[in-house]
């Protein structure tokens, strides 16, 4: 018997419509339409509106135009959180360039690899970043055009070994805000950035147009889905506190441009300036990692600032539950955020519905640490080593697996890494989490941070989160060390609050209670030799806790 042909109904077209590709620039497009005298401004010394912004787009594209720039240039940004940086996240990606945003917080060896392997043509940088460049010059293979954007006291260089192709504000005032941006493919890359890992060169992550106008889309959806509490809304006044060299800055400025947010730009982060800018521009919505977010809360009780009204998402590294809670009685409606470099980033927020929010404390924060639930258009599952799903009990672990249409693609050049990110079909994440009844997804470690002691697996975010419990901690690192008995022990490092005095005693006591409550294993409470005092732990280029270079330390 001869099959039937399976025949594809198409969506009827006349040649005159109009398909509307999913594009940067249509993000514009409401925002203009409707809050074209919105304020833009950076650190609250330099302002100006929606219209200027299009207008100030228009003139930087043809500024980098005059400059070679065409469709499948790679224009490098090297800047703080600024405008400048705000008007390249449209001008580049609408010219159908692409934006790579530069890491200057990795090592500079990284930074030259990485201006290598972009094959960045042209870069946008701040004035205080050209000694730098001066001193990779010889490491670069090409280097790129500079444009050189000075303030806070840097000026432009009398000389230079760099190509200098000009001083932004003035190469922007020759420029026509006339530039016609052509439609260009949706799946045109739009965006690059690299990630660093525990191992070898970073690896570049990039994203097109489409990618970030459905992460944008299915993001803002869900920030502004609750009646009331963690959301966002046209109300509100939006602060990067995330480098936007990172991720997008979690693609919540093409979020609040979209709305059409007033938004406040606060150059390099120091806790005064953005607890200044909170309070004289009216800040309400802002998203940070736990560091920044403990030094705002420092900041604000060391002052008596109230800082009530200002909803923040937190992301990058675990919201342990005393953080939480001593945002929460600063007035912060913190609640966390998960997602990865090559997610978007956002896959999953900690928002509690209204009317179903806890009416227990505990239970309050314990739902706002979690990574939440998955956003819309995101396939999110928690697996077996066999790719099934675990129940969805909040006990068995697994790893979780993503599928979404805003996840990357594939690595930079990477082939072989790209595969084993997509092994079977889905983004593996290495992430090990327990799935709750209610979607809530709560992360229980990376794959290579668990601990393995005596036949048992010890979540090393678990016993940081209870290290952190102890009065006088002000964070806590737990990693694993070879044990000849038990095959590993874990290890906890900890940093006490200035002024405070805290005991190994006291760590080692806390934890022993509460394994004798049944809380959590013997074998997760480290030895007295195995509790170290640090006066910091090391950070990560996106301030994440650098378990790498603790392990290194370690042996």
């Amino acid at each position: 018997m001869q099959a039937t042909p399976v025949h594809q109904h198409l969506v009827t077209r006349t040649p005159s419509a109009y398909e509307y590709p999913l594009l940067v620039k249509q993000l514009l497009v409401n925002a203009l339409a409707v809050s074209a005298d919105q304020e833009i401004t950076y650190r609250g010394e330099l302002r100006y509106d929606y219209t200027c912004l299009r207008r100030r787009i228009g003139q930087l594209a043809s500024m980098l135009s005059s400059l070679g720039v065409k469709s499948g240039t790679t224009v490098a940004v090297m800047d703080w959180d600024s405008h400048r940086y705000l008007e390249s996240y449209f001008a580049i990606p609408m010219m159908g360039a692409t934006m790579f945003t530069v890491n200057m917080r990795i090592s500079p060896q990284q930074i030259a690899y990485t201006l290598n392997d972009s094959g960045a043509e042209v870069l946008v940088v701040h004035a205080e970043f050209l000694p730098l460049l001066e001193r990779l010059r010889k490491d670069l293979v090409q280097c790129p055009a500079v444009i050189v954007a000075p303030d806070d006291g840097y000026a432009m260089p009398l000389a230079s070994s760099l190509p200098i192709a000009g001083e932004y504000e003035r190469l922007m005032e020759a420029a026509s805000p006339d530039f016609a941006f052509e439609d260009v493919d949706e799946r045109t890359r739009a965006a690059l950035f690299y990630t660093t890992g525990t191992t070898g060169d970073p690896k570049g992550v990039s994203y097109s147009h489409r990618q970030i106008v459905l992460h944008t889309l299915a993001t803002a959806a869900t920030l502004a889905s609750p009646r009331d509490g963690q959301r966002l809304h046209r109300e509100d006044v939006y602060m990067p506190i995330t480098p936007m060299f990172h991720v997008l800055a979690w693609g919540m400025p093409y979020i609040a441009v979209m709305l059409g947010l007033k938004i406040v730009l606060p150059g390099r982060y120091l806790p005064d300036v953005l607890l200044r800018l909170k309070r004289a521009e009216s800040v309400t919505f802002s998203h940070c990692v736990p560091t920044i977010l403990q030094m705002l809360v420092d900041g604000a009780r060391r002052d008596s600032q109230d800082l009530s009204g200002w909803k923040m998402i937190i992301g990058g590294s675990a919201l342990s539950s005393v953080l939480c809670r001593a945002a929460l009685a600063q007035g912060i409606d913190v609640f966390a955020g998960y997602g990865m470099s090559e997610t978007g980033p956002v896959v999953a927020l900690a928002q509690i519905p209204p009317g179903a929010a806890p009416i227990d404390m505990d239970e309050t924060v314990r739902k706002r640490c979690m990574a939440g639930r998955p956003v819309p258009l995101v396939e999110l599952r928690v697996v077996d080593g066999d790719m099934r799903d675990v129940p969805r009990d909040g006990k068995a672990q697994g790893e979780i697996l993503l599928r979404a249409p805003f996840l990357t693609l594939g690595y930079h050049g990477k082939p072989d890494a790209s595969e084993q990110l997509w092994a079977g079909g889905y983004l593996h994440t290495q992430d090990v989490a327990v799935m709750h009844p209610d979607g809530y997804v709560q992360i229980v470690d990376r794959i290579k941070d668990v601990i393995k002691t005596g036949g048992e697996w010890v979540s090393s975010i678990e016993i940081e989160s209870l290290i952190n419990e102890v009065p006088g901690v002000q964070e806590s690192a737990v990693i694993g060390v070879k044990d000849e008995k038990w095959g590993e022990r874990p290890m906890a490092l900890v940093v006490h609050r200035p002024g405070d005095a805290v005991t190994v005693q006291e760590v080692r006591a806390h934890l022993l209670a509460l394994a004798d409550a049944n809380r959590i294993s013997r074998y997760a409470v480290p030895e007295a030799a195995r509790i170290v005092f640090l006066e910091e732990i090391p950070k990560t280029s996106v301030g994440k806790i650098d378990k790498k270079r603790l392990r290194e330390w370690i042996d």
